[in-house]
């Protein structure tokens, strides 16, 4: 048990190098973002897509800093739980979510929990372990699955990446889930945000996408853009044995 009151079940054999996830670096620039309200109407839009009561448990595999479950259990006070392989990222969950349950672990080998532990599991632009998901998922749960719209941050991607591709990643996910899921809801969420130079090296920074220094210089030359943040939100009901 740590400090904040996270469990850090990492083993040895669950690390691809010293320090796996995202970094620190990675962790404070999205919590920068969206401490400034650029996703809050995304974010309003996903918890409206999974309405839970108090006396549901709520898993969310890949949580990071905790925002989306978070926000769940403030809304519907519904019990939260978080699981992520960076410890940056589940340290600012704790610091900032005192009632959250968190475990630092990797959700691509087992999730730590019992069978049919949550009547709703989530997954937000995160990772993705369809048998794990279907094992601590009740037979009577939904899972919320959140994929990067075709458009997502196209505008920054086609000024810093030089290329600004559609990639529509809906049907590959449902496959993925397939047989163990059977998709219910599929909703596109799309907002366009003003974003300023600090949004702009949040946002990137916080993706992954600006780490070349050729991407770090068009970025620096980047002034204010309206910038496309979209979602594919998939609700999945359960097959059941």
């Amino acid at each position: 048990m740590a400090r904040r009151g996270y469990v850090n079940l990492l083993q040895p054999q669950d690390r691809r190098s010293a320090r796996p996830g995202d970094s620190a670096a990675a962790v404070a620039a999205r919590r920068r973002f969206l401490s400034r309200g650029f996703e809050a109407e995304l974010t309003r839009a996903i918890e409206d897509l999974l309405p839970l009561t108090p006396a549901d448990a709520l898993l969310e595999v890949g949580c990071g800093e905790g925002h989306y479950v978070g926000a769940f259990t403030e809304r519907f006070g519904c019990e939260g739980h978080g699981v992520d392989l960076s410890v940056p990222a589940i340290e600012a969950a704790a610091a900032r979510h005192a009632g959250l349950h968190l475990v630092v672990a990797n959700a691509d080998r087992a999730l730590p929990y019992a069978d049919a532990s949550f009547g709703a599991v989530a997954s937000i632009t995160a990772r993705r372990n369809p048998a794990e998901f279907r094992r601590v998922l009740r037979d009577d749960g939904r899972l919320l699955l959140v994929i990067p719209g075709p458009d997502d941050l196209v505008e920054l991607r086609e000024a810093v990446l030089g290329r600004g591709l559609l990639r529509d990643r809906v049907d590959r996910a449902v496959a993925a889930f397939a047989p163990r899921f059977t998709l219910e809801r599929h909703e596109r969420l799309r907002h366009v945000a003003p974003l300023d130079a600090e949004a702009i090296r949040d946002v990137m920074t916080g993706s992954y996408r600006a780490g070349r220094a050729s991407r770090r210089d068009r970025l620096a030359a980047l002034g204010p853009l309206a910038v496309t943040l979209s979602r594919d939100a998939l609700l999945f009901r359960p097959v059941r044995p």
